[in-house]
């Protein structure tokens, strides 16, 4: 955030302000960390402090083989979906186009990697969907 040196008593400090929230600095001195009461009174800022949980890693964009021969087909972003092509009973080719979401003001297409029946759909046009999310099963 900001740094600054020091001398006291012929000792040089080299301080570095991490955060500051409230009345309570995180500084680091000479790499040391510590945290610091203000006794100042600070105006309080407007601005939310944003937090947000990792995103989950697994599995995003790729059909994952689940008992014996159900494979599921996952978003592989958020989006929101825009149509589907393929309907419960169809029978689907490796490579086939199955939906059609945007994602970051883009169309993006989901292609199957595996052939088989959909033998479930869990989502419809319009919805939107989290990265990992389950948007259809295929039954092999």
């Amino acid at each position: 955030m900001k740094k600054f040196e020091f001398t006291i008593s012929g000792n040089k400090y080299e301080v570095e302000i991490k955060r500051f929230e409230d009345n309570i600095a995180k500084i680091e001195v000479n790499g040391t960390p510590y945290k610091v009461e203000v006794h100042k009174k600070t105006p309080t800022t407007k601005t939310p402090t944003l937090v947000r949980q990792p995103l989950a890693r697994n599995g995003g964009g790729t059909i994952q083989k689940q008992d014996g021969s159900i494979y599921l087909v996952r978003s592989p972003l958020p989006g929101t979906i825009i149509q589907i092509l393929v309907k419960e009973g169809d029978k689907v080719e490796k490579g086939q186009k199955v939906l059609t979401m945007e994602a970051m003001k883009m169309e993006n297409n989901i292609n199957t990697e595996k052939e088989g029946v959909i033998k479930s759909i869990k989502i419809a046009p319009g919805d939107n969907v989290l990265q990992s999310d389950i948007l259809m099963e295929i039954e092999q």
